[in-house]
């Protein structure tokens, strides 16, 4: 055989085609259009959860680690909605932040009728009627010790009696007019004794949206600073999922579906893409995954220093989150993901 090479000089003189290649995936992605029509990915602001963090203070506080979030008062709450719902966005998931006084040993402030959470929902219920509302039901927001449930005499966590309470807490939620409640507190049992009380409350049209798979991660930590809940002594690690393990956040998937979640989560997103695609080989329900504030924290910092084009960087992380068989996703970014999508 010859083995006789053109020259470098030669090489921009030759003719495409001369090699006996028989498969060209190439001839897929020549044009604009063609690859429009073989895109096996979309991301439409449908798509888009923006989660809202609703206080009573009477002016919008900024987070330093978050650029670009806000904890803000019932009407800019209002306002924000307003603006997402232009752009496309039609889910929102709300948050509360209460300051240190307000909290205590058992998070009583998460269920109180007169709370913040039920004001912002009727409110946001009233405003938007047709937006679908999703409010996080966990305690470490109203919790002075800053974890997600009630804790023993040692400290550890207490499973069933925090059911109990998060169980008032998704009564105070659905009586106001919240769509979906979102349990991210990871306690067994949960989503059947929830589904348990909503109904026999008369509540069965308040659907689930379960965190069945948190895993105990450090991306949390600018979520924390947002909410204050950062927990004052020891971790989580006994109730969140364990990061090196992927059976065991399968397994959480498979008894939150068991229990009648109507559509599960996963967090974080680009950490677990190999979770969100084996879960949606596993289940015919919805996939949700959120895009956590570190993650957020990260491609915002890096922006900002000019180390890489942020929106560039954002819009490949939120395809790269549907690629792996997320059906939605809730991002810090919503608002300004739905304006490239419309650009």
């Amino acid at each position: 055989m010859d083995h006789t090479f053109p020259s470098v000089a030669e090489l921009s003189m030759l003719e495409e085609g001369m090699l006996p290649i028989v498969r060209r995936p190439r001839r897929n992605r020549a044009t604009s259009s063609w690859r429009a029509l073989v895109q096996e990915t979309d991301l439409l602001p449908r798509h888009l959860i923006y989660p809202v963090f609703v206080t009573d203070e009477k002016k919008k506080q900024a987070i330093p680690s978050l650029r670009g979030v806000y904890r803000l008062p019932i009407a800019a709450v209002l306002k924000e909605i307003d603006e997402a719902i232009s752009l496309g966005i039609t889910s929102v998931n709300l948050f509360c932040y209460v300051p240190k006084e307000e909290k205590d040993a058992i998070g009583s402030a998460a269920y109180r009728e007169d709370g913040l959470l039920p004001r912002a929902i009727r409110a946001i219920k009233e405003r938007f009627p047709d937006v679908l509302l999703i409010a996080d039901i966990a305690l470490d927001p109203f919790t002075d010790h800053g974890f997600d449930g009630l804790i023993d005499a040692a400290g550890g966590v207490m499973n069933d009696p925090t059911l109990f309470a998060l169980a008032h807490m998704s009564l105070r939620a659905a009586e106001a007019g919240v769509d979906l409640i979102s349990p991210s507190d990871m306690m067994d049992g949960r989503i059947a004794f929830l589904r348990s009380i909503l109904d026999s409350h008369h509540f069965s049209h308040v659907g689930i949206l379960s965190y069945a798979v948190k895993f105990a991660s450090s991306l949390y930590a600018p979520f924390r600073d947002l909410l204050g809940s950062t927990v004052r002594k020891g971790n989580k690690k006994s109730f969140q999922v364990n990061p090196l393990n992927a059976r065991e956040a399968l397994l959480e998937c498979a008894i939150d579906e068991q229990e009648a979640a109507d559509m599960i989560l996963i967090k974080p997103a680009l950490s677990s893409l190999d979770i969100i695609s084996r879960a949606r080989a596993h289940t015919l329900l919805p996939i949700g995954a959120y895009q956590v504030s570190g993650e957020y924290a990260m491609i915002e910092a890096a922006a900002e220093k000019g180390w890489l084009d942020g929106e560039k960087v954002l819009m490949e992380s939120l395809h790269a989150i549907r690629r792996a068989g997320a059906d939605f996703i809730i991002t810090y970014a919503a608002k300004r993901a739905a304006r490239l999508l419309q650009e």
